[in-house]
Parts: structure tokens; C-alpha cells; sequence
């Protein structure tokens, strides 16, 4: 890849591989021959396999892992009886930078996948995989990958930015066969983190059966915040609801950043929901015919006609 790329449009490998494909005239696809059919069903075809991807650093925050912070303030005492708070991305906590930064990790992919669309001459993008995964060659990297096949509608009419959607060929058929679209492919995400009180100690090491209810709560909270991020990202791209592909939970346990030297921990829960926002479309209906009835009578007639002309001036 030329060094001379700042990172906007299209990377130097991937125009050359779309100015290949546009120049060879053939396509690629990942589609089965019955998504294909399904695809050409409803007025649509493929032009291509497109792909976008993006390397992430993750950098740190305030001391250590800032963005875990548990921002529990009554750990001066040993049994304080002052409520654990869970710290949630989506309510401001220092964990927001980190969502943010995936976010835009996500939204580079994408851009790229559909610049690639577009150069195809395509109208959006069906069976669309998006993957996260650390860069192998650096620990404190991510990087997010999505891989689909663009399509392009027969009619005349262009969207005027390219969808994106997890639906498979069929999936799409039958979306657009009942009145909708997909509009844009989304990850919603939340990070949440509560300090491990006496109360969570207790009852992780009690001889009986019992809920412990700070971790509970801690996963019920990521899981609310992370389908409220997605239903955040579903308004500002004007959807009408989000079809889910895929969600996922990790938990685990790391010392508490606002004590050092000591067993005081946190439990870090991180939430993920991948899914496609999708709108409504309506197709606007032929007007009624009417039938004209004419009196056979002609001054009846004459009457009528001046009406009519009347009624049209």
C-alpha cells in the first residue's frame, strides 16, 4: 500500500482492485444460488464482493486503565453502606471514551465497504460480516473488518448513500418484499464497571445458593445501556426499528484503580449487540378509475358538459 494515503476514500489496494473488477466486467460474491435468486426476485443483482476495514490503537486513559474506572467513593471504609453505583459508558462514565473510539473504529469500516460499493456502481450491501478481533502483530489494537456483496437495483431511481445489512440475499428479499429497507448496519455497545463490595464478597464466598446481586445488577445495566446505544445510532440514521443479528457478554475482574496495594476489585462487564436498522417504504398507488356516465338526453348532456368545463376552470 502507497504511503501517500491519508486515510480518506479509498485505500491505493482497494482501487485497484474495484478499477480490476469494473475493467474485467465479471463480479464475485459469497452469495448461494438461492440468495442469488432471491436478489434478482426482487429487481436487484450483484456487482461485486466489497470490503472495509480499520486498525484501532487503543490508548490509555488517566492512570492505568483509566477507562475502567469504578468511580465508587466509599471505599474509605470497609464496610460502607453507601450504594456501588455500576459506571456506564452511556451515562458518561470513563468507559465512554473507549465506546467512542470503537464507534469510530466501526463507522471507518463501513465507509470504506460502501466507498467500494459505489465505486462498483452499487446501491448497498447485503450479508454484510462484521468481525472484531486484537491485531495480531500489536496486543493493544483492534481491528474491525466487514466483508459483503454490493448490489445494485435494475430501475432507474439511486439511493442516495449506499445500505448496509447482515441480511443474506433471501433475508433481503423477504424484507423488501414486505415493505422495508434496510438503511445502515450498527454496533451497539456498552461498558459498565462496579466495584466488588462487601456485600458481592459475601456472597461469593457463602456455603449457601444465592444470588449475587451486584454482579446481577452489573449485566442487567450493560445489557440496557448497550439497546440503548443501538437505539440511539437507529434515530440519528432515521430507521424505524433494528433487526438483531448478534449479541454478546464478557465479564471479568481486574483491581480496583481507586486502591493500590490491597484485594479491593472490579468487575468490568462489556456488552455488545450487532444489528441492522431498518425504515418503512411505501409505493404510492395508481388513482382510482372512474367511469363517465353520459345522458343519452342531449340538453341533459349540455347541461353536463358545462359543468365539467366549469368544474375544470
Amino acid at each position: 500500500m502507497s504511503g501517500d494515503w491519508t486515510g480518506a476514500g479509498l485505500p491505493p489496494a482497494a482501487a485497484a482492485r474495484v478499477a480490476e473488477v469494473r475493467d474485467s466486467g465479471t463480479w464475485s460474491s459469497a452469495l448461494s444460488t438461492g440468495e442469488f435468486a432471491a436478489l434478482r426476485a426482487v429487481g436487484f443483482e450483484p456487482v461485486g464482493q466489497v470490503m472495509g476495514s480499520a486498525v484501532y490503537h487503543v490508548g490509555r486513559s488517566g492512570r492505568y486503565w483509566g477507562y475502567h474506572d469504578c468511580l465508587y467513593g466509599g471505599l474509605q471504609y470497609a464496610f460502607s453502606s453507601a450504594p456501588v453505583p455500576v459506571a456506564l459508558s452511556g451515562r458518561g462514565a470513563p468507559s465512554a471514551g473507549l465506546v467512542e473510539v470503537l464507534d469510530q473504529a466501526r463507522r471507518s469500516a463501513l465507509d470504506r465497504m460502501t466507498a467500494e460499493c459505489s465505486a462498483l456502481g452499487g446501491d448497498g450491501v447485503v450479508a454484510a460480516q462484521l468481525t472484531v478481533a486484537p491485531f495480531v502483530a500489536q496486543s493493544d489494537c483492534l481491528e474491525f473488518k466487514v466483508i459483503g456483496t454490493a448490489v445494485r437495483a435494475a430501475g432507474p431511481v439511486r439511493a442516495p448513500q449506499p445500505f448496509t445489512c447482515h441480511l443474506d440475499g433471501q433475508g433481503f428479499a423477504k424484507l423488501v418484499t414486505a415493505g422495508w429497507v434496510p438503511v445502515e448496519l450498527l454496533y451497539g455497545m456498552s461498558i459498565g464497571v462496579r466495584h466488588d463490595d462487601y456485600r458481592v464478597r459475601a456472597q461469593t464466598r457463602s456455603w449457601n445458593n444465592t444470588e449475587v446481586g451486584g454482579w446481577s445488577e452489573l449485566v442487567q445495566a450493560v445489557r440496557s445501556d448497550a439497546r440503548a446505544h443501538l437505539r440511539g445510532q437507529t434515530r440519528r440514521r432515521g430507521g424505524d426499528g433494528v433487526i438483531l443479528a448478534a449479541g454478546g457478554l464478557r465479564v471479568w475482574g481486574e483491581s480496583c484503580l481507586r486502591r493500590n496495594n490491597d484485594d479491593q476489585r472490579d468487575h468490568v462487564a462489556e456488552a455488545t449487540l450487532l444489528g441492522t436498522t431498518v425504515a418503512r417504504f411505501t409505493v404510492r398507488g395508481q388513482p382510482p378509475r372512474t367511469l363517465t356516465v353520459m345522458p343519452l338526453d342531449p340538453e341533459r348532456r349540455r347541461r353536463t358538459m358545462r359543468r365539467t368545463a366549469t368544474d375544470i376552470r
